[in-house]
């Protein structure tokens, strides 16, 4: 199961009871983090999360409200005496920073951080559940977006008629990956006679902060959970260009042209206290469109 538990939902400024962005992408156990902004490790904390299991964690852009919070979580599993490696993707310049503000505290780190430039659109993460892809977006510095897919599933294998079929257990393994079993005599016995298919595997897009770009549509198309920021309101779109930001019924647009199944808004400014409004733009151009609340968690279907 992929799901995604938003952490922060704002954009630069911590108000309203909301926080800078940061959010949590779960397939199975593994917890893979996106932007660390300021407070995350106290969301971490609220929402009890279990940090340990975070392997990979992905930094969109070099703006604060998407990773100060990055350096202080580095050193929190240093003093629990973590040892698991931890894997980070992130600008170039970012590992130079981090180089920096632990030189400068004489912090030694009780674990290794592999450091992965990002660049050129790529697959970071590729493993047998889930594979994790960056793409660029269109941003007022470098900035990138991710896409976590799930692996597709085996076929789930009825016992009762495999067995029934003269099928010997050992071979359960090629059923499941959509083999058709061969008989000693000779006879085929059809894979989808024993097996069922399993549950569609499914993506989610994480589109960072960018401007309306439809640039981005072939790396986020068909996603079934796409997150785009919607920075400001549609009367606000002039601000929204100028700051290379979004409105909600420009997220709601991208959303609607990338043939996605769901959208999630995000990256509120400060100047909104109330956020339904954002839900009611959006859903004219786009009906399957949620906002983000902090401390929930969106299963990605």
């Amino acid at each position: 199961m992929l799901a995604v538990t938003i952490l922060g939902n704002n954009s630069a400024l911590p108000m309203h009871d909301r926080h800078p962005t940061s959010q949590l992408v779960t397939n199975g156990e593994q917890l893979f983090l996106v932007d660390c902004g300021e407070g995350t490790q106290i969301q971490m904390n609220r929402f009890k999360i279990r940090r340990s299991r975070i392997q990979h964690i992905f930094i969109s852009h070099l703006h604060g409200d998407h990773y100060f919070g990055l350096a202080g979580l580095l050193n929190s599993y240093s003093l629990t005496n973590r040892q698991d490696p931890l894997h980070l993707y992130a600008p170039p310049p970012l590992q130079e920073i981090l180089e920096l503000q632990f030189r400068a505290a004489s912090a030694q780190l009780s674990y290794p951080i592999h450091f992965h430039a990002l660049g050129d659109p790529q697959v970071l993460v590729d493993e047998r559940k889930i594979s994790v892809e960056s793409f660029p977006v269109n941003h007022r510095i470098p900035c990138w977006g991710f896409r976590f897919r799930e692996k597709t599933k085996p076929r789930k294998i009825d016992p009762r008629l495999a067995y029934q079929a003269g099928i010997p257990p050992e071979y359960f393994s090629r059923l499941k990956e959509g083999e058709d079993y061969v008989a000693k005599d000779g006879r085929v016995i059809p894979n989808e006679e024993v097996t069922k298919p399993s549950a569609r595997a499914v993506s989610y897009a994480y589109c960072a902060d960018t401007r309306y770009d439809e640039n981005i549509l072939p790396y986020i198309l068909d996603a079934d959970l796409v997150y785009h920021e919607a920075t400001y309101l549609d009367d606000q779109r002039e601000k929204a260009i100028e700051r290379f930001h979004s409105t909600a019924s420009q997220a709601a647009t991208i959303a609607l042209k990338a043939n996605a199944s769901r959208l999630l808004l995000g990256h509120f400014s400060s100047k909104y206290e109330v956020l339904d409004v954002f839900r009611e733009e959006a859903e004219k151009v786009f009906p399957e469109v949620e906002v983000c609340r902090e401390g929930v968690t969106y299963i990605v279907k």
